[in-house]
């Protein structure tokens, strides 16, 4: 039988001796390759347009949905407990304000996903049936991310925009947090106090390498769509065919009423100095 440790270690020579610092070792190369696909550095260039965040919003919505709902039901939780932080750190009500600060009142008929937000979506929602301690994994990677490199993400979002105010860009505020750096900390600081065997940190480490491949497929699945919808939106112009208020073209493949759609499963913005 497996024994009990906590997530830290003994030895504080060891890369990674808390649960924290073994996630970020083990993710290196996938934190690297979610920063080098083709949406995010056009999003670090400031090269982000209107279509691709109001895009990216949508899976955002979707994913986060899927996470906070199923840290709420798993809110007690042993693994989920210490980093339950539910005031501090909540973004799906931030993201219906976006949501209804571009699409309008009707929002929720005008969101459209790729295949892969709902692949990441239903992912979480098994590990919160089957696993509950593996949504630490998902926690860490997108909330710290959030705190992290979303902050800047947030500053490059309204310049590349052009806004004039933070109208459409409540997800990137926490008013609940008035320093990241110390938040961070305490999270982490929780993290590494949950107990876990040898086995299940083994399964945590896998599953915040997933994460990030999901976030990967979500990022390259939402630039195949802006260059389907841009084709398909220079095609229907030709033919004076596009609709003026409408911000994508159908795609019947793709587009469902979030209020109805299936249980969905991180696209991640901040995704940086975890």
């Amino acid at each position: 039988m497996e024994t009990m440790k906590s997530a830290r270690k003994n030895d504080p020579e060891d890369v990674g001796s808390d649960l924290s610092e073994q996630i970020k070792a083990a993710t290196k190369d996938s934190h690297v390759r979610a920063e080098n696909t083709a949406l995010m550095l056009d999003y670090q260039k400031g090269k982000i347009t209107l279509p691709q965040y109001k895009l990216l919003l949508c899976s955002l919505y979707e994913i986060y949905r899927a996470l906070e709902e199923e840290l709420d039901r798993n809110a007690s939780h042993p693994a989920v407990a210490p980093i339950y932080f539910p005031q501090e750190l909540a973004r799906l009500q931030t993201l219906e304000r976006d949501l209804e600060h571009f699409f309008g009142s009707e929002w929720r008929q005008r969101v459209i996903v790729p295949a892969a937000t709902v692949r990441y979506q239903e992912r979480i929602r098994r590990i919160g049936a089957e696993s509950p301690d593996l949504l630490v994994a998902h926690a860490y990677t997108r909330y710290l991310g959030d705190l992290s490199g979303g902050q800047v993400l947030g500053k490059i979002t309204q310049r590349s925009l052009g806004l004039s105010s933070k109208d459409g860009l409540s997800f990137f505020s926490f008013p609940g947090i008035s320093s990241p750096h110390r938040f961070k900390q305490l999270f982490r600081s929780h993290m590494n106090s949950i107990e876990l065997t040898e086995g299940r940190r083994e399964e945590m480490l896998r599953e915040a390498n997933t994460s990030f491949l999901l976030n990967i497929q979500v990022f390259d699945d939402l630039q195949k769509m802006l260059s389907i919808t841009t084709t398909e939106a220079e095609d229907q112009s030709e033919g004076n065919a596009v609709k003026s208020n409408n911000m994508f073209p159908s795609l019947p493949s793709m587009q469902f009423t979030v209020g109805v759609c299936v249980a969905l499963t991180t696209v991640g913005l901040g995704f940086y100095a975890l």
